[in-house]
């Protein structure tokens, strides 16, 4: 299956389709909420909005974003927006009701416990909005992981890792990453990331010296069920590599790996788009409009 549009029928392939999550005002990107929702429309309308998802906003700044929209004029259609509850199920009900100017997209809730989080979600979310449960890291390492998975997998949520973010130890290195992947993949179990996945391949930030993982390899890497294999995929630095691996992939590989690899909170929508047209994943003529 190729991934690159054909000529004269530019299109964003099934691969990328909704896997950017729009976390503009979230660090490292801290973007004002007044300046975030009219960027997100402006991507909503753009050529690759089928790669975009929806605004992810935290629960403590909906009434700014809700007076960001309404200053806007308040025109055109509701905004999508995925509720991010870094303080765990106690915010859920007070964000579904300050949600309700907005289309809840989905709802990412942290917590330390697993099991409290389903229930607080299967007593409070309607039925039609998803939701992923992320713990801290530390608490998914040995049979912690283990743990953990068996309960959201019998659930209606998915899972939720947090792959990067301002200081070095919030990036999981190759092994940690694969074991979450592998072992989401083993249960059948779909997952979404966040931070630190900006660019398209593995590298180490010139800036920061961060070493940041590929979204392309976490893509390819959630078509794995061995967690060697899963490591050295993410290991691989090459784009050129990663790029013909994703231009092989058959119509079934990209089901497989979308089913597992939902989406990922990015603060920069241009970066990946950019990224994926650089390397002939996707066409430039849907970049080409965007708003610098």
């Amino acid at each position: 299956m190729s991934t690159t549009p054909a000529a004269g029928a530019a299109a964003v392939p099934p691969l990328f389709q909704g896997l950017f999550d729009d976390a503009a005002v979230f660090p490292p990107g801290n973007l004002p909420v007044a300046e975030a929702v009219p960027a997100h429309r402006a991507h909503r309308a753009a050529p690759y909005a089928d790669a975009v998802g929806p605004l992810l906003c935290g629960a403590g700044r909906l009434g700014e974003l809700a007076a960001a929209v309404e200053a806007a004029g308040g025109t055109g259609p509701r905004l999508r927006v995925g509720l991010v509850l870094p303080g765990g199920s106690s915010e859920l009900g007070p964000a579904l009701t300050a949600a309700a100017p907005f289309v809840v997209a989905g709802v990412e809730l942290a917590t330390r416990d697993a099991r409290e989080a389903v229930a607080a979600l299967d007593l409070l979310l309607p039925p039609d909005v998803p939701a992923a449960v992320e713990l801290p890291r530390e608490l998914l390492r040995g049979d912690g992981l283990e743990e953990v998975l068996d309960v959201l997998v019998d659930s209606p949520y998915r899972a939720k890792f947090r792959t990067g973010g301002v200081v070095a130890g919030a990036f999981p290195d190759e092994a940690e990453l694969a074991g979450f992947l592998t072992g989401c993949a083993q249960r059948g179990l779909p997952y979404k990331c966040t931070a630190g996945l900006h660019h398209a391949v593995r590298h180490t930030d010139p800036a920061t010296g961060f070493e940041h993982h590929g979204f392309l390899n976490v893509l390819l890497a959630a078509a794995e069920t061995d967690p060697k294999a899963a490591a050295e995929v993410l290991a691989e630095r090459s784009g050129e590599v990663l790029a013909e691996a994703v231009r092989t992939l058959t119509d079934r590989q990209v089901t497989v790996i979308r089913n597992s690899f939902t989406a990922f909170g990015t603060c920069s929508i241009a970066e990946p788009l950019d990224d994926l047209a650089a390397l002939g994943l996707l066409s430039p003529a849907l970049t080409s409009q965007e708003d610098r």
